[in-house]
């Protein structure tokens, strides 16, 4: 287990009074305060030990070779998140009260049973609830996309901010078979305007892939994604930012649609 040095916890303690005041902070400060993947999940933790809640969920980022290579990463990272950042759709947030968020388009996966590092595919289409998402990404740093350091943003719980889920399922009932999980389109929305369009094989070749990474990455870590989690699996877009307006992503394979108001 990584043991912190002084500065670290700083960081810790500094990520956690930017998420609560909203006032956020310059990555010139902590430039070079962590340096490696097992001491930005270490921080990570200590951010979540100090909101004092219990995991409601995950995210996972850098799933395709486009935002790997813009944060000079070669492996999705992932953030934990409290139950209050997963919001039903249709949803309404106030723009205020975020830093400067983003939005991508996603595939929500929920445990219906505990998953083990050695499910299979098969395995996690069986154990889990499937629904369409917005995700809001939003960063405790000033001007940080796309430019934030990959440490910086894993220690920022992977620049959490929001998730809309739409209408949860059996995955098992939407799929026939693992590999209609590569097949999801979906069309962005802003008003009437369509924004962008993308497809699920976007994330790693198909989103169980991504949950799949989850769950092992956890499991060497000594954590267990649980019954009741939700994970927000990785973008189908490159994400556009958040500004006020009525959003909306329509999904094919019968998810339907997720609608969010920001004001």
């Amino acid at each position: 287990m990584t043991k912190l040095n002084q500065h670290q916890l700083d960081f810790a303690q500094a990520l956690f009074e930017a998420d609560r005041s909203g006032t956020p902070l310059h990555e010139r400060d902590w430039t070079g305060v962590v340096t490696d993947d097992d001491t930005a999940y270490a921080v990570q933790d200590q951010v979540m030990k100090l909101k004092g809640l219990p995991v409601g969920g995950y995210k996972v980022s850098l799933t395709s070779k486009q935002t790997q290579d813009m944060f000079d990463a070669d492996s999705p990272l992932y953030g934990q998140q409290v139950d209050r950042r997963f919001l039903p759709a249709p949803a309404t947030v106030r723009l205020a009260e975020m830093m400067e968020p983003l939005v991508e388009v996603e595939l929500a996966f929920r445990a219906k049973e505990d998953l083990s590092p050695d499910d299979s595919l098969e395995d996690l289409l069986h154990k889990t609830t499937v629904a369409g998402a917005l995700e809001l990404p939003d960063a405790r740093f000033a001007d940080w996309f796309p430019s934030l350091g990959k440490y910086n943003v894993m220690a920022d719980c992977a620049v959490g901010g929001r998730v809309v889920y739409g209408n949860e399922q059996a995955s098992d009932q939407v799929f026939a078979a693992v590999d209609e999980l590569a097949t999801v389109s979906a069309q962005l929305f802003l008003g009437d305007r369509q924004l962008d369009s993308g497809t699920s094989s976007e994330v790693l070749g198909n989103p169980l892939n991504s949950l799949q990474w989850l769950v092992r990455k956890l499991a060497d870590q000594d954590k267990q994604f649980r019954q009741g989690q939700l994970v927000s699996s990785g973008t189908f877009v490159l994400p556009p930012k958040l500004v006020q307006g009525h959003w909306r992503v329509h999904f094919d394979h019968g998810l339907g649609d997720v609608e969010l108001t920001v004001q």
